[in-house]
């Protein structure tokens, strides 16, 4: 059963209230955030009600914000007033009116459509010695009383707003498509012959926590021996802002003793698991979002539409195969060679099965 979640300003005049704190986005489409503000207007003194909501990348502590310096930049945002009411009487949703029982008429709904081109909801680990919030993307509702929906000249008291963190998340499509496969034909100095390697993964898109299949095939043609394979998974974070920078984490490593012998061949399956808790310590690895100190998992591949262009963070994953080729003869390990392919990885959570019908129990979050 679903919980409704409230915040109430420290003056109590306004409270937000909403149905959920996870948004899906669908790639094409995301899901409508709505909710619903109680109002007291003996408190307003003359001034009116705005909700907003906003997508911000924070790339500071909230601590280092000093001197007026902002470490947060919004990506997205969008304005409603909620009271006084401005419109007709827009259609209210399911979850609107279920609110709208238990709120009584002081009760006002908003609703906002986010666009599909916005980031998920994503942060990057602190360090072991960090303190304060990480860095990363998040979604704010905020309700707020003021004279004026966004002036630079009113200063809007902490008494008066009542926010509550959301996350836009994505799930994993129906999938049953066959794996990636990629394949490399290497030739050595002073050989003739070549090494070939293929590998490829047992399916497209993986869940968190699963094991990755990967499956190697290997002809050695040469005069060398393969002396070992070692295959990683590595997490590419892209962050999107002014400029855009990917940085390139390994969150799996492994290393098999296999020996490939000269004009030999060989073909084997292995199992890597990627998992948040043999990272913990690793400065930097993005993971999903997350509301107050819940249990996470590393962040997922983030799906787009592809000629639609993103800020933010965006996440994908790759499987890289490395083989260790001795050098051999007189020469020995001055000739030692790597071969290595590489696969692109999708890692997500499935769909869950089903929404909860309403509780209307008020959670403070």
């Amino acid at each position: 059963m679903s919980k409704v979640f409230k915040k109430t300003s420290g003056n109590g005049h306004i409270a937000l209230y909403l149905g959920k704190r996870d948004f899906v986005d669908n790639v094409d489409s995301v899901e409508i955030v709505d909710g619903v503000v109680k109002v007291d207007p003996s408190g307003l003194n003359g001034r009116k009600v705005f909700v907003y909501l906003a997508c911000a990348f924070r790339y500071g502590s909230e601590d280092l914000d000093v001197i007026g310096l902002s470490f947060r930049r919004d990506i997205w945002i969008q304005r409603v007033q909620v009271y006084p009411p401005t419109g007709g009487n827009a259609t209210k949703s399911p979850m609107q009116e279920s609110l709208m029982k238990k709120v009584g008429e002081q009760g006002c709904a908003f609703s906002f459509q986010m666009p599909p081109n916005l980031p998920c909801s994503v942060a990057l680990q602190p360090g072991p010695n960090d303190s304060g919030k990480a860095c990363g993307v998040d979604f704010e509702v905020k309700a707020y009383i003021a004279n004026a929906a966004d002036s630079a000249d009113e200063v809007i008291e902490k008494k008066d707003t009542c926010r509550l963190m959301i996350r836009k998340i994505q799930f994993a499509p129906p999938n049953d498509k066959p794996g990636p496969k990629a394949e490399i034909t290497k030739q050595f100095m002073m050989t003739d012959k070549p090494v070939h390697l293929e590998a490829s993964l047992q399916k497209e898109v993986y869940y968190h926590g699963d094991p990755i299949t990967v499956n190697v095939k290997i002809n050695n043609e040469t005069a060398k021996v393969v002396k070992k394979i070692k295959i990683f998974v590595e997490q590419l974070t892209n962050v999107a802002l002014y400029s855009s920078d990917t940085y390139t984490k390994a969150v799996c490593t492994e290393e098999f003793g296999e020996t490939i012998n000269a004009n030999s061949t060989f073909e084997k399956s292995f199992q890597l698991k990627p998992l948040l808790s043999n990272n913990n310590e690793k400065r930097g690895i993005a993971v999903d979002g997350r509301l107050k100190d819940e249990d996470t998992h590393l962040a997922s591949t983030t799906l787009s539409q592809g000629d639609k262009e993103m800020q933010g963070i965006l996440i994908s994953y790759k499987v890289k195969v490395n083989l260790i080729v001795s050098g051999g003869g007189l020469l020995g390990g001055l000739t030692a060679s790597d071969v290595t392919v590489e696969l692109p990885l999708t890692l997500m959570s499935p769909k869950p099965a089903g929404e909860a019908d309403v509780q209307t129990e008020f959670t403070e979050g």
